[in-house]
């Protein structure tokens, strides 16, 4: 167990610790010693407190130590480190958990991860067809189990004509049963409309590198505009749960840029043998060097 008691003789180097950190800090910038604090064994640590505005409430920390039976205190290290009310830099958040909706401008570029939860992988190209097909296995006997009760015969030989036979069924399918729909005329101009805010020639779909069409995050609508218009489902995306034209675009098009996954860092290697001298500031006279020394390096008489 290390002792928490400071070392008496490292305790009372407090001149040799402001010595070095008057060194290390620019001139004038090293103020009063605040504590002391034993870090082991004839280890202790010297704080004094820093006077430079860029960091308010950080330390000087100037570590000294000393040899089992030694009566001299050596210097181990000087480091700047951030006091109890020092002011620090918020914690580092990445940037997919800053961006928030509405954040995407015109060139921005949101890159999709390959394991995205909001994008599943389209046609395989195999031919077994979909759960909810109407020629899958699963529908076949939902509609086996739900002709069960039904008799033999058309359906005005039914003791109740079923509802999903009725043309009124196919009516309320299609959305047609109601007093009045949409016209051609206002398809044209809610069209017109659409793709005014959102079309091809919008700054965002200019500067966009691909189009809607092939965007995992486009919801397809039902209708003659499903043939020109969809429904954005990127809530990253500048027109999230809009109606967009198929010819619009964004930075955040599911294809546009796939995060690749960060690779794996090398474990460290640190050859502690070497010894390598930097000096903290240039020393005196080394600037200004004499014509004739200079003259005499280059082997001229």
């Amino acid at each position: 167990m290390r002792s928490r008691t400071p070392d008496r003789l490292c305790a009372e180097a407090v001149e040799l610790a402001r010595t070095a950190a008057e060194e290390a800090a620019l001139p004038g910038m090293v103020g009063d010693h605040v504590e002391v604090a034993a870090d082991g064994d004839r280890v202790v640590t010297h704080y004094f407190a820093c006077e430079d505005p860029g960091y308010r409430g950080w330390r000087w920390a100037v570590t000294v130590a000393r040899a089992s039976r030694a009566k001299v205190v050596t210097l181990d290290e000087t480091v700047l480190l951030p006091g109890p009310d020092a002011l620090l830099a918020p914690e580092w958040v990445p940037w997919s958990e800053r961006l928030r909706p509405g954040d995407m401008g015109p060139g921005d570029l949101l890159p999709t991860e390959a394991d995205d939860l909001r994008l599943e992988p389209g046609w395989t190209g195999e031919d077994v067809p979909p759960p909810n097909s109407a020629v899958s296995e699963e529908m076949a006997e939902l509609a086996e189990a739900e002709d069960a009760d039904v008799a033999a015969g058309p359906p005005s030989a039914q003791p109740t004509t079923p509802l999903r036979g009725t043309i009124a069924a196919v009516a309320e399918e299609l959305g047609m049963r109601r007093a009045r729909v949409l016209s051609r005329y206002g398809l044209h101009t809610a069209a017109d409309r659409w793709d005014e805010t959102h079309g091809t020639k919008t700054p965002m779909a200019q500067a966009a590198p691909a189009s809607c069409e092939s965007c995992g995050f486009l919801v397809r609508i039902g209708g003659s505009l499903g043939q020109a218009f969809g429904i954005c489902a990127n809530e990253f995306g500048p027109a999230d749960g809009h109606v967009v034209s198929l010819a619009y675009g964004c930075g955040g098009h599911s294809e546009a840029a796939v995060m690749p996954k960060p690779p794996r860092p090398s474990e460290p290697v640190i050859d502690e043998t070497l010894v390598d001298p930097l000096p903290l500031r240039h020393a005196a006279g080394s600037e200004d060097e004499s014509p004739a020394a200079s003259a005499e390096d280059l082997g001229h008489a």
